[in-house]
């Protein structure tokens, strides 16, 4: 497994500037895809993205709906099982995470990237939905948002026809929720990030619901 360096300070990659044209270009041939509420995203400052996942390429859809600024993103730590994968993956901001088990390492990157000021990408349910209907939050963006004090951004992405050529993907982004308003202390309790986990699956919930945008 290629090891991921986790002492090194928290940046944006230039990598990622010369390759976010060429990603757009591929995608807008492949699918139809189709961004909403974008101008929600705040152009400064740390905060969470907290989105559904339905398929691999969700980290990079929505990264391609943020146009002035770059997302930083968790990815399972099998992927760094592959150099070239590995490579790639660090190069746009991707890091890895143990999904398995307590991932100090990984939780400390996290919150210091939206420490830093910039935007972190988190998939509350853990894992792709096997059905592309959303499954239960984990507690995970609460504890970051915690220890951070930053805002989560509500995001969905609707997709009903896989990864077929040009099938339609509809991605939402929703209102920030300001550090403020998500019920967090700042050693929050379970109790807190549950309560707080709800309310974000709710909101992503409700973006999902209204499905594409015609």
């Amino acid at each position: 497994m290629s090891q991921y360096d986790f002492s090194k300070p928290v940046k944006e990659g230039k990598t990622y500037k010369i390759l976010s044209p060429l990603g757009r270009l591929i995608i807008k041939l492949r699918f139809k895809v189709r961004y909403i509420g974008a101008e929600n995203i705040p152009q400064e400052g740390g905060l969470i993205i907290a989105s559904n996942h339905i398929h691999m390429l969700d980290p990079m859809i929505i990264a391609l709906g943020i146009k002035k600024r770059q997302l930083h993103f968790m990815a399972k730590k099998e992927l760094w099982n592959n150099p070239i994968v590995a490579w790639a993956f660090t190069k746009v901001n991707g890091f890895p995470i143990d999904r398995g088990g307590a991932d100090s390492k990984s939780i400390k990157h996290a919150i210091e990237v939206a420490k830093s000021g910039y935007i972190l990408g988190i998939f509350p349910e853990g894992t792709r939905s096997k059905d592309g209907k959303i499954g239960k939050g984990k507690r995970g963006a609460a504890m970051i948002a915690s220890q951070a004090k930053c805002g989560i951004l509500p995001v969905s992405v609707y997709n009903d026809s896989g990864l077929k050529r040009r099938s339609k993907y509809t991605v939402r982004f929703g209102e920030l929720i300001p550090y403020e308003q998500l019920g967090l202390s700042e050693e929050a309790s379970k109790e807190e990030q549950i309560a707080c986990t709800d309310m974000i699956m709710e909101k992503i919930t409700e973006l999902w619901e209204e499905g594409h945008c015609e």
